[in-house]
């Protein structure tokens, strides 16, 4: 599906949830959907603020930023992950099943596939539960903390 298929088909399923859920369809909210379905990747509320602070058509307030959030994660059209000590969000329609490194030094998210996870996973019997999704974060530090970390100790050694 391209990019604009699925920005329409977003649109679609957030109209209906709005419409089922009484809640007021307002521009704001359709241009912060958008928005989020222009961004790779993962993003931040503060990114996402800055995105929209520089669309000439749309200035929203961070209330309502907060406010739409929680209905597209309710319309199951965005996913919350919690990296460490920061909540990120990202896309969840029509995006391929991965996972994430996280480096515990400088908080950098790599997504990842791999098809021997996704299939072991998937493959999983579950007693008295049936899956619907998951998430898989690898803690870790990334080759660049890694180098640094490495360098700074032979810089010590030698002094």
């Amino acid at each position: 599906m391209d990019k604009q298929n699925v920005k329409e088909t977003v649109k679609q399923i957030f109209t209906e949830y709005l419409n089922a859920n009484g809640h007021r369809k307002t521009p704001e909210r359709y241009a912060i959907l958008d928005t989020i379905y222009s961004i790779e990747g993962h993003f931040g509320i503060d990114m996402l603020y800055s995105k929209m602070m520089n669309q000439e058509n749309f200035r929203v307030s961070r209330a309502t930023l907060y406010n739409t959030i929680i209905l597209l994660i309710d319309a199951k059209l965005i996913i919350k992950h919690q990296f460490g000590n920061s909540s990120q969000y990202e896309k969840s329609f029509n995006i391929e099943t991965h996972h994430h490194l996280i480096c515990t030094e400088c908080g950098k998210v790599t997504e990842f596939q791999n098809d021997t996870l996704k299939n072991a996973i998937a493959n999983t019997k579950l007693t008295k539960f049936q899956m619907s999704h998951y998430s898989l974060y690898i803690y870790g530090i990334c080759s660049r903390c890694a180098w640094a970390k490495k360098r700074k100790k032979q810089i010590n050694n030698k002094l």
